[in-house]
């Protein structure tokens, strides 16, 4: 018979929990190490530590921040100039089932035929009132047009990207 060729994941596997048992056996040498020390020694080292760890989570924080925050502001932009186009009814489908699968994770039982309802009349308000926006500057556009006011109009969007942009210089500036 014979011999089987080890598929990719389960040397993915292999090499995963082998990395995982000698970080453990480092990390518990470096604890019992530490533990043998001085109180000075102790207290220097987990404030140093601390402080680095710390330096890093914000700057790793505000990395991914800048990411994630750019990522959705260039969606939104592609979706406004229509070079996409978001199916949101989708998308918060998806996010319904994920919220009722955590939900039902933590709290033992799923959302109630309550919580159901009032997402659904949540949605279907908040697409009637982009329906509404929408006629409604399409009025205004009509409106300006025919009163020879054609000049620069702030958008809902350019309030966010100057706010976002405010942020960004904040966050950056304090730290």
């Amino acid at each position: 018979m014979p011999l089987r060729k080890p598929v990719k994941n389960e040397l993915n596997k292999d090499k995963i929990a082998t990395m995982k048992k000698d970080t453990e056996a480092c990390l518990e040498k470096v604890v019992r190490d530490i533990s043998k020390t001085s109180a000075t020694k102790q207290i220097v080292l987990g404030v140093s530590s601390g402080c680095v760890t710390g330096f890093l989570a914000t700057r790793i924080g505000k990395v991914v921040a800048i990411a994630v925050g750019g990522g959705i502001i260039i969606l939104q932009i592609a979706n406004d100039q229509g070079y996409i186009n978001i199916n949101w009814d989708k998308v918060n489908r998806k996010v319904d089932k994920v919220v009722d699968k955590v939900e039902e994770q933590l709290t033992g039982e799923g959302p109630s035929w309550m919580d159901k309802a009032e997402r659904y009349v949540d949605r279907k308000i908040d697409k009637t009132e982009e329906v509404i926006k929408n006629k409604q500057a399409k009025v205004k556009h009509w409106y300006s047009s025919f009163m020879g006011d054609s000049g620069c109009q702030v958008k809902e969007l350019h309030v966010f990207l100057a706010s976002f942009l405010a942020g960004v210089a904040i966050g950056v500036a304090v730290s």
